[in-house]
This record gives structure tokens, sequence and C-alpha cells, in this order.
């Protein structure tokens, strides 16, 4: 509910050739030259998800959602069937739900090639590797059916490659054995609609490595796990509460104008578009009436409202983004949470709609 970064770090980060060149690659040989750099990650007593190697020291990447509000997480490889405990986690990215990891392999461990998924576009062919219900390693494909550009910061994959309970955080690749995405959740009813998050995002976590202590991280997103429905297998579709008892209580804000005061004309008319993009990609997935639909609803909604909370140039904005945000994290089910959002995005086109009758003037017909 970013921009395009240098192909040159991601390369980096895979310890492989900047120059190498392309190479299409079958299904076969992906998986037989990337299964080894794809874990089982457990964290707690009872979630199962998907990371991926990206260097030989023992960097992993998953979901954030797949370990937050967990001290005790280890990963399963799949070479050699060796067990690691997580030691640190290496950076989280709340916006785009990704986390990583900090094991201390016996030896150099295999990776993934990373890829720009910038370039990526609707109709490309695409591979997943996951552990589907917590069993180990199970290969999918399929094509990106749509990249949706929910505003300039943030894009979504919308791709057509079946992904299971328990492939949260697991690689996406590319015809080239590159991952371009982290698979990330799964709306069915009657069709096929499953997300990943664009790979690039990893680049700015890999670069500004951090090193925090389970305990800290753990203390740290345990409300998030709380909020997220910690204790389900997956990650992948789990919702937090029951939707079905939801009871949706609309409190559209009603702001003065001058909670735009600092933006400019530009500035809200970028708010107001982007307000529009999440809605028109978060409706349809809420439409579905499920409770894996109403979390990718909200999903969409939430990185719109985090991007704003962060950036936007006037302070009543940011602020309004934030008790949005608040409210939604108070609520027991993603219904509620979605409705939350848009209640937060309605004061919002309002109050923008009433600053542009007065400070816009009308074009002549």
């Amino acid at each position: 509910m970013r921009s395009a970064l240098f192909v040159t770090v991601l390369v980096a980060c895979a310890g492989s050739a900047a120059n190498a060149p392309h190479v299409r690659m079958s299904a076969r040989e992906i998986v037989d030259a990337s299964s080894p750099a794809v874990v089982r990650v457990e964290a707690g007593n009872d979630r199962v998800g998907t990371g991926f190697i990206l260097d030989r020291s023992g960097l992993i990447a998953t979901n954030l959602h797949v370990i937050e509000g967990e001290s005790t997480i280890k990963v399963k490889l799949y070479k050699d069937g060796g067990e690691y405990q997580v030691v640190s986690i290496a950076g989280v990215d709340r916006g785009h739900d990704l986390a990583l990891m900090r094991i201390k392999p016996r030896a150099n461990l295999p990776v993934v090639k990373l890829g720009d998924s910038s370039v990526v576009s609707a109709g490309d062919r695409i591979y997943a590797i996951g552990n589907p219900l917590g069993m180990d390693y199970s290969v999918s494909d399929g094509l990106i059916s749509q990249v949706r550009q929910l505003s300039a910061e943030l894009t979504i994959l919308q791709i057509s490659a079946p992904i299971s309970q328990g492939s949260s955080g697991g690689p996406l690749f590319n015809q080239f054995g590159e991952v371009i995405g982290i698979t990330t959740m799964i709306v069915t009813q009657g069709q096929n609609i499953n997300l990943a998050v664009p790979g690039n995002y990893l680049v700015p976590m890999v670069k500004q490595e951090q090193a925090i202590a389970l305990a800290d991280f753990a203390k740290a997103t345990r409300e998030l796990a709380h909020a997220h429905g910690e204790g389900s297998q997956d990650d992948a579709a789990g919702g937090s509460g029951d939707d079905s008892q939801a009871r949706i209580e609309r409190r559209v804000p009603f702001h003065a104008v001058a909670v735009l005061d600092g933006c400019n004309q530009k500035d809200i008319e970028d708010i107001v578009e982007s307000i529009g993009q999440a809605i028109q990609n978060g409706a349809p997935l809420y439409n579905t009436g499920n409770a894996q639909g109403f979390e990718a609803c909200y999903r969409i909604y939430e990185g719109t409202a985090l991007k704003y909370e962060k950036d936007a140039n006037c302070k009543g904005v940011r602020a309004a983004f934030g008790d949005g945000l608040l409210r939604a994290s108070s609520l027991a089910s993603y219904k509620e949470k979605a409705w939350a959002m848009r209640d937060t995005f309605d004061g919002l086109l309002n109050v923008s709609q009433r600053w542009a009758q007065v400070n816009v003037p009308a074009q002549k017909p």
C-alpha cells in the first residue's frame, strides 16, 4: 500500500568482472549456477523464509518482515546443508521491506550476481528460487507483468512467476542469471499477482553496511513484527489480525490550508500525483477481497507515506503522513491499516484541492 543505480557497483557486490558480457542462460543453467547461493532463513520458532548470499564472507539479503522482531535467526545453506546463526544485522530498509544479515562461514561462500533492476520491463522472462511452505529450494518462472512506478523513488515489480509461502526474501533472476528483484508477497483470488522489490534498493544498503546487534534489532522491530502478524510461518502471504472481523471506521482528517506552507505548486502536484498512483495500484489489490490483497494494498500506501513523511518540503505534510502511519500501526488488520492510509490520502487530496482553488489560476477556455 529509486532512481537507477550504478551497474558497476552492483557487479562489484557480486564479485564479478565489471565488464563481463551478458550471456543469456537457460533455466537449468541459472538454477545450477545460482541455487548454491540461496539460503533458507529460520527466524524464531516458526517463521521460514528465503535469502541469498551477496558476498563470500557471509552477507545475506532477505525481506525485513521475515526476521523482524527476532533475536534468534539462522540460515541453512543449499550447497552443504550447513547451518549458521546470524551474528548481526547489516542493514535495514523499512520502506522497501529489506534486511541484510551477517553470518561467519567456515569457508568462502557462493554468491549471486546482481543486475540492474532499472532496465527491466514488462514481458521480460524471470525465474524465482525459494522455500515454498518451508520445503527446500523450488524454482518457478514467468514474466514481468508490470513495472509499477508508484513515485519517483518507489517501484514495485509485478510478476507472473508463482511464489508460494516461505519464499519471501528469495531472489528473482533475469535471463542472464542476475538478481533483479526480491520476492516479497503474493495475492491470489482466481488470478496470480506476485510482487517483488527491485534489487537496486539493496545497493545503498551494501555500500553503507552496518553492524546492528541482534538484541537491538529485535527490540527496534518487535512492534513492527506484531503489526505484521508475528508467528505466522510466512513471511510471504500472512496478514495481521482477523480481516473478516475488521470494522472500518473512516476518519478523514480535515486540514487547514496552512498544512501546505513550505511547499510550492510543483511539490503539491507531486504529492497529489504520487497519492493518485498509489491508489491506482493499491485499490485493485485491496478489491481482491482477501487478506493478501489487503496487505499488498497497505504496503503500497505505506511506501508512499514513508517517502513523504521523510522527504516532503512542507512540515505539515510530513506530519500528516506521520500521523497516518502512526494510526495504521495501532490497528489490528491490514484491511483497517489500508483504510487508515486511504483516510490520510483523502485528507491531503482535499486540502490540496482547496489550496489550488485559491492559488492556481483557472485556465481560460
